[in-house]
């Protein structure tokens, strides 16, 4: 399915998107009761297994083919001081993806995932959203479709990261916008800023959200976020569409996918939450999506890395559930 041409066609997509497959739920419940294990005896793994095994439309699904899809963008905002470093990091942080010398490159590695970094005009970044909206409808309608257009036909499990400079401080100002509050519920320290940096990100927040924030969902994404935030939310939109489960990541991907649940509620329910973030927003954020992290190890890197480290977790479930014999299978009694 190609990407809608306008807002309206991301809009109809919301407003019908597809359902788990129902008779592979049903099947993938019974043979969980009959795996030789005592019932409920892997916790929450059981329940990942039977929802990946539902958005996959298999009883016995596999994970044979993850893609880790990093998006980088800079963002006009930063000029406000809101980040511990310069905008050029992120062009020097693509190059070091590049490079393969990144955890997400290492993480990638280790789980046999496909990396793709998709890296937009870094020299041009969006706006300042305190003095205008981040993207024209056109810059978002690119970002949307560059996202969409980023996840591979054969991809069966999807996990979406970032980079860029200043991106915090966009993710917060989404937060608050879609969630309400004040500003300084949602800021945090992101690369390490200090109490004045802090303090600087919390006003740019508030006069971002005044300025913008009364509108809807994907105008809120619009307005206050950037070119990688838009191609998350577009690459996840996309796999909802193909039927492909999603591991999100930390505080940036959580705020820019946020905008898809607020604009029709159960959009991401093909998404589990890969980690809670040592953003203290992060959590709260979570709590209003409904979501439990799979992980909570302290990560703030960004660049999709703790989702990445979520995949073992997953692929653990899915393998148990699909490569475990049944009490029948196996001869063993009190099946």
């Amino acid at each position: 399915m190609n990407a809608p041409n306008d807002l309206d066609g991301y809009r109809n997509i919301l407003g019908d998107l597809p359902v788990p497959d129902a008779r592979a739920i049903d099947a993938a419940q019974d043979r969980n009761a009959q795996l030789t294990k005592p019932p409920g005896a892997l916790g929450r793994m059981e329940e990942l297994a039977i929802w990946y095994c539902g958005w996959r439309g298999d009883a016995k699904a596999t994970i044979d083919n993850p893609q880790i899809a990093i998006f980088a963008g800079n963002h006009g905002v930063a000029a406000q001081g809101v980040s511990a470093f310069p905008p050029e990091v992120t062009a020097q942080m693509v190059a070091n993806f590049a490079a393969g010398g990144a955890a997400i490159n290492q993480l990638a590695q280790l789980h046999g995932a496909r990396l793709d970094v998709e890296a937009f005009d870094l020299d041009l970044p969006t706006a300042d959203f305190t003095q205008a909206p981040a993207m024209s409808e056109a810059q978002f309608l690119v970002a949307l479709k560059r996202g969409w257009d980023a996840v591979a036909a054969e991809t069966d499990l999807l996990v979406v990261g970032e980079m860029g400079i200043g991106n915090t401080t966009s993710a917060a100002a989404i937060a608050n916008a879609l969630f309400g509050g004040a500003a300084e519920d949602w800021v945090g320290r992101g690369t390490g800023v200090d109490d004045a940096g802090l303090a600087r990100k919390a006003e740019v927040v508030a006069k971002g959200v005044a300025l913008h924030g009364n509108t809807d969902a994907l105008e809120v994404l619009r307005r206050l976020g950037g070119f990688e935030l838009a191609a998350m939310a577009g690459a996840v939109l996309r796999a909802r569409v193909s039927g492909i489960p999603v591991i999100l990541d930390g505080f940036i991907c959580t705020a820019a996918t946020a905008a898809l649940e607020r604009a029709a509620p159960g959009a991401l329910d093909h998404c589990v939450a890969g980690h809670v973030s040592a953003e203290a927003a992060h959590i709260r954020m979570l709590d209003g999506l409904g979501k439990v992290a799979l992980l909570s190890l302290g990560l703030r890197l960004g660049e999709g890395s703790g989702a990445a480290t979520a995949i073992g977790i997953l692929r653990a479930a899915v393998a148990c559930h699909s490569g475990m014999a049944t009490f029948a299978e196996a001869g063993v009694s009190g099946g």
